[in-house]
């Protein structure tokens, strides 16, 4: 009986102890927020895989971050031979094509103004100013769920971020709809807290140089299988119009028309490689994330380049929402 009494109290003192050591979800936040405060900058690989259409898409990416505000984004996307770069230095914020030779410079707040699945210190600033954040600890992990912070994405309203236990390090990110369906999954790996960056590390031309060593450009792009592409999301009210298809010296250029309720235009045509070095365009806007790529979004466009060619969204009446959601869902359905 006696051994029996000491047993058991040497159980109630393990859970005891065990108990005490678990921590909070303030006390997690807290070193959270204490880490961001320290932390110089870092390196990450991930793999992000993309549920918005009829199959996965999985792209490879690499983040650099220096403290304070110097981010390099590199998305790969072996099967579609897909690959841009999203660059932040004292210049500005640019999006980089390199097998188009493209350049494009923002004026922009970007990663500040809105969520960023792939960013560390995007996910903890969404986990610090989540009040309402739910928080569970397994034997490796925290989990929290939060709101997001996308500012013209509603259809992607949650998040569950998986951190590690050990060193606060992101291991895996799942984005939501409204129903809870994970629709963006961020897988990370390698992740390296206080790296050190080469003095040009995130310099335009140095990066664009370096990527097109992996991305040739393209002599042209081909005009093999572009066919017009549709818009799958349905506005309500508003419904295609009319449908031109245009001779242009690179080839054909279609306008789509839709109108009722509300109007825009979707005009799409054979991209064009750059074939000397230019200085970036210029754009008064922002980078937007549609899933598949990386556009231009200004007050009434959205821009992008897609597998060869190249779309552009017009409207005076579509909200920002709509006009990515409409942006968004051109390459989930491929016929009409």
């Amino acid at each position: 009986m006696k051994k029996l009494l000491v047993v058991f109290a040497g159980l109630m003192l393990i859970l005891a102890l065990s108990a005490c050591g678990q921590k909070s979800q303030a006390d997690v936040v807290k070193a959270l927020n204490e880490k961001l405060t320290e932390l110089k900058g870092y390196k990450a690989d991930a793999k992000m895989t993309l549920k918005m259409g009829s199959e996965p898409q999985v792209y490879d990416v690499e983040v650099w971050h220096k403290d304070p505000d110097y981010y390099r984004v590199n998305l790969k996307n072996e099967k579609k031979d897909q690959s841009q770069m999203i660059l932040r230095n004292k210049e500005g914020v640019f999006v980089l094509t390199p097998a188009l030779n493209k350049s494009f410079r923002f004026q922009s707040e970007w990663p500040k103004n809105s969520s960023q699945a792939y960013l560390y210190e995007s996910l903890v600033k969404d986990i610090i100013d989540d009040k309402s954040a739910s928080f569970k600890a397994t034997d490796k992990h925290y989990v929290f769920e939060t709101k997001t912070r996308y500012q013209n994405n509603k259809m992607l309203p949650y998040q569950e971020i998986t951190i590690n236990k050990k060193d606060l390090a992101p291991i895996s990110v799942k984005v939501m709809d409204p129903d809870k369906n994970t629709l963006v999954t961020v897988e990370f790996s390698n992740v390296k807290f206080n790296a050190t960056f080469k003095k040009d590390a995130f310099d335009m031309k140095k990066n664009m140089t370096g990527a097109q060593l992996e991305v040739p450009v393209m002599a042209e792009v081909k005009d093999e299988g572009f066919s017009v592409k549709y818009p799958a999301l349905e506005l309500e009210g508003v419904s295609l119009t009319e449908e031109k298809e245009i001779e242009t010296e690179n080839g054909k250029r279609f306008v789509l028309t839709y109108d009722g309720k509300k109007s825009y235009t979707l005009i799409q045509e054979k991209a064009e490689v750059v074939q000397t070095t230019l200085a970036p365009t210029n754009v008064i806007g922002n980078p937007v994330d549609l899933g598949f790529t990386v556009g231009a979004m200004t007050a009434n466009t959205v821009s992008w380049t897609y597998e060869g060619v190249e779309y552009t969204l017009a409207s005076q009446e579509l909200s920002p929402e709509e006009m990515i959601e409409v942006a968004r869902s051109v390459q989930v359905a491929p016929i009409k």
